[in-house]
């Protein structure tokens, strides 16, 4: 076991080394001198000049991209060039808001997508199979913006049951959690159903069938284990897409998170603070994609001795 995650460990190593290259050769190829890109016309070339080589950017590339690797390493992403502060304290700051509602999410994804899965997979080409289906189609295709807005109208200021906007309180998440949280609950959903009936149909549940063993138990415990590695996958997958929705979520409920913080980034053509939030998302997708290898592990045991062996 020890084995297995160590290879996985180890692995992850190239793939952070590779995140932070591309993210750093994209910031400063693609949008062309981001001094120039902030101040557009507004300042002097002296003053440009002199902001370059503060930040180091006269230097060659490779030489700002060892320092940029140093630094990330060290856990210092650089200062942002509009308020001067140290990005990693920004994000540090904003992290615990968009953790907040990312759990949140994920929570109404889990229960809302294992329920309908599973019941749709036990009740299959039902009524309920086919209503549930459909709407997980539409939570699917659904823009999270547009869905933000029709909650806070409907919610906020027609029944006046939730807050519109702000992060006062557990109270002001829910509707934010429900918007980023419908999307993955109807991938769940769809995930769990599909990979359920197929788990159905083996050998070993109809010979638990023919025990005499209820359906409850054939279902929780004898397929709903081994029908979890692709749900697994794809929560893994989600949880760093959790990190990435959360910006137009945070937008629209005014939440001061990590989405909010990438959304300023942009606005104010902050270079390094867009660089230091992409490559912060892309780590948390690196380390939820090794969680997820791990628990294959624990979900399915022939996949840790197929790969010590």
């Amino acid at each position: 076991m020890l084995e297995y995650v160590g290879k996985r460990v180890i692995s992850t190593v190239p793939v952070l080394i590779g995140i932070t290259l591309i993210t750093f050769l994209l910031m400063n190829w693609v949008p062309g001198d981001p001094v120039i890109m902030m101040f557009e016309k507004r300042a002097d070339p002296a003053t440009i000049e002199r902001i370059r080589e503060e930040y180091g950017l006269n230097d060659p590339l490779p030489v700002q991209y060892v320092r940029f690797l140093w630094g990330a390493v060290r856990g210092d992403l650089g200062r942002s060039f509009h308020t001067k502060e140290p990005v990693t304290r920004a994000i540090m700051q904003r992290l615990p808001a968009t953790a907040k509602l990312a759990s949140s999410a994920m929570f109404v994804g889990l229960a809302m997508g294992l329920t309908v899965g599973i019941i749709s997979a036990v009740k299959q080409y039902s009524a309920f199979d086919h209503i549930a289906m459909v709407t997980a189609l539409a939570g699917i295709s659904v823009p999270l913006f547009w869905f933000g807005l029709l909650l806070q109208i409907l919610f906020g200021l027609k029944l006046r049951w939730l807050p519109i906007s702000g992060y006062y309180g557990a109270k002001y998440l829910v509707l934010p959690a429900i918007t980023l949280g419908i999307r993955y609950a109807a991938s769940i959903a769809r995930m769990t159903r599909s990979s359920l009936l197929e788990v159905v149909r083996q050998d070993y549940i109809r010979t638990a069938r023919s025990k005499g063993l209820s359906e409850r138990v054939v279902i929780f415990k004898h397929a709903l284990k081994n029908a979890m590695i692709p749900v697994v996958t794809i929560v893994g997958m989600q949880l760093g897409g959790l990190m990435t929705g959360a910006i137009l979520t945070e937008t629209v409920f005014c939440i001061p998170g990590l989405g909010r913080l990438a959304y300023d980034g942009i606005y104010y053509r902050d270079y390094t603070l867009i660089q230091g939030t992409v490559l912060f998302t892309a780590v948390v997708f690196v380390v939820a994609n090794l969680l997820v290898d791990i628990s294959y592990a624990f979900l399915d045991p022939r996949i840790r001795y197929s790969s010590e062996g």
